[in-house]
């Protein structure tokens, strides 16, 4: 299967979409390390998480540099702002969503009080 993606913002998403790879980023968060520190916390072959180190280098969000015989990798968080930024917008949109259904949440529960008071409970 082909995956093509138009624009830089869906391949960071992919990337972020497997619990790998976002374990890698949050272990890259704390420094630069190896691909062979990278791997070992997972019970994956060295080809298997250079595969998920590939998706995350194409989506920019780590760098890998050879030295010597190590390749080590470092953390470009720059285009997970790009993807923050992107979720904020709907997060605003979210948030006003909630805002009114509380309102109306409200409205309903004091007019269902009122209605209370107006009724005979045959207790007089």
């Amino acid at each position: 299967m082909v995956k093509y993606h138009a624009d830089p913002l869906s391949d960071v998403f992919s990337a972020l979409a497997d619990p790998t790879r976002r374990a890698i980023l949050a272990r890259l968060a704390q420094g630069e390390t190896t691909v062979g520190e990278l791997a070992a916390p997972f019970e994956m072959s060295l080809p298997g998480i250079s595969k998920h180190l590939s998706v995350l280098e194409a989506a920019g969000l780590i760098e890998r540099q050879k030295q010597g015989r190590l390749r080590r990798c470092h953390l470009n968080a720059g285009p997970m702002k790009d993807a923050s930024d992107w979720i904020s917008r709907y997060s605003e949109f979210w948030e006003a969503r909630f805002d009114s259904l509380a309102r109306y949440l409200e409205k309903t529960v004091q007019h269902d009080n009122s209605n209370l008071g107006d009724k005979d409970d045959g207790s007089k």
